[in-house]
């Protein structure tokens, strides 16, 4: 009798519309997956209408499942339309990168995002020069401090959330002090690592993010273990390190800049250096791109070099390829080198590069020429007098504008879109006593992480519904 009935429900609801219908509802969908998926024979047996109705709600499931699948808070089918929507108007109406919005205002995923920013102070957004901009405009959205760690009692330079973390935390201070912490509830200090004797000067995690890097003004470079907190490896070299990163394909090899001008690649398992390659110039910030083939380089004087990498029966062969000077007479210390995929505006990788003296500039990758760079846009700030950081807000970008985060010398963190380059300011954030040198995104970026001259570093919680 249950099988009749089950019988009978799967009859009631298995009515499919036409083919000529121009849509087809998601449940007449799962019907169809659900009648393509029994089997051909033994239609009479009692058990066949469970088996309808067993494979009809796996088969409803799984498309609710798609439909229920987020990006950036929004649904699998308005991120479908999104995406149709950006192929047409990459056809029809291209828009100039430093031009405003361009065709992309009129488009339907306009009406998803008009209205739902908003500054963290609730009103109108205030630029570095104290005017007040135009209200409503774009612009990430923050609920307040998710928590704050003030044990260093010195400056922290330097914070970098673990790779495809959203959790584990760590952050370098200039007396040679490193501490690992855990952000989630309740944050807490997971090591204090201790072994530098002068600044650090930059971190990064492996691909597994069981080891950290760390480069050192005393020369050193360190590889820890991060679950236990000890020290692996000690690599001494003849100058300050100013940069290091571990090597995106294999993890075994460290990338180091020093103050000599050289880029050396260490075998952190045996500490023996493999390679080195000089520049004009010391090699103060670098990334690589994902596949490890490229190195972005940014020298003392702002220039940009693309070197290119290959490995040869274990071994590293590095060839410089491309160099990017500055423009105009005043030569400046690259702070910042950070690489990402894919950018709408460049519509394919691009490279973010922050100098001291305020210039940051967004320029586009060609990789199929070992890293050719081509300048999209800049965006002129105030000169700073400390190394100050930057970063890509990669979410935000998805939508209108390419926007980047930054701390800055009158203690905010500032938020700024390169499309704009009159009212560049789209947000800042207030919590900081004195000059905020160093951000981060964790992975699900709705955490950001800044930190300041007197040790105190924020972890800054994201609105649900801000900056989307």
């Amino acid at each position: 009798m249950d099988s009749e009935k089950n019988l009978e429900l799967y009859s009631e609801t298995s009515s499919l519309p036409s083919t000529s219908t121009m849509s087809i509802k998601p449940n007449h969908v799962a019907m169809v997956y659900a009648a393509l998926l029994e089997p051909g024979n033994g239609a009479n047996h009692p058990r066949v209408a469970m088996r309808r109705l067993l494979l009809y709600r796996k088969a409803l499931g799984g498309n609710l499942l798609r439909q229920g699948w987020e990006l950036n808070g929004r649904g699998y089918v308005a991120f479908h339309k999104y995406m149709q929507h950006l192929k047409v108007l990459d056809k029809s109406q291209p828009s100039s990168p430093v031009s405003g919005q361009g065709a992309s205002d009129r488009g339907p995923w306009t009406a998803y995002e008009r209205g739902s920013w908003s500054s963290s102070r609730g009103g109108s957004t205030v630029s570095e020069s104290g005017g007040s901009e135009i209200p409503a405009e774009p612009g990430y959205s923050f609920v307040g401090m998710h928590c704050i760690f003030d044990d260093c009692k010195a400056s922290v330079n330097v914070v970098k959330f673990g790779h495809m973390s959203s959790d584990l935390l760590s952050f370098a201070a200039s007396n040679g002090l490193i501490m690992l912490c855990y952000v989630s509830q309740p944050p807490r200090i997971l090591h204090h690592l201790k072994g530098h004797t002068k600044e650090v000067t930059d971190l990064d995690f492996s691909l597994s993010n069981h080891y950290l890097s760390s480069a050192s003004m005393d020369k050193s470079v360190r590889v820890w273990d991060v679950k236990k907190g000890d020290c692996l490896r000690v690599i001494y070299g003849s100058a300050p390190q100013l940069c290091v990163h571990f090597h995106p394909v294999n993890n075994n090899f460290l990338l180091v800049g020093n103050g000599n001008k050289e880029i050396s690649v260490f075998n952190f398992s045996t500490g023996r250096i493999i390679q080195k390659l000089s520049l004009d110039s010391n090699v103060t910030a670098m990334d690589i791109d994902h596949s490890g083939h490229i190195l972005f380089a940014g020298d003392a004087k702002g220039c940009i070099h693309s070197v290119s990498l290959q490995m040869h029966n274990g071994d590293f062969v590095m060839r410089h390829s491309h160099k990017t000077g500055m423009t105009g007479v005043h030569k400046s210390s690259t702070t910042t080198v950070q690489f990402r995929t894919f950018s709408r505006l460049a519509a394919g990788p691009v490279l973010l590069v922050a100098s001291q003296d305020g210039l940051i500039r967004f320029f586009g990758i060609a990789l199929r020429i070992e890293g050719y760079l081509s300048l999209r846009c800049s965006l002129q700030l105030p000169p700073r007098a400390r190394n100050i950081r930057a970063s890509f807000c990669p979410l935000l970008s998805l939508q209108h504008g390419e926007f980047i985060v930054s701390g800055h010398e009158d203690a905010n963190v500032y938020f700024y879109d390169f499309t704009r380059p009159k009212h560049p300011c789209v947000n800042k954030l207030q919590g900081h006593r004195v000059p905020v040198v160093g951000v981060a995104w964790n992975h699900g970026e709705n955490l950001l992480v800044s930190s300041d001259c007197e040790g105190v570093v924020i972890v800054w919680k994201r609105a649900a519904n801000g900056g989307r």
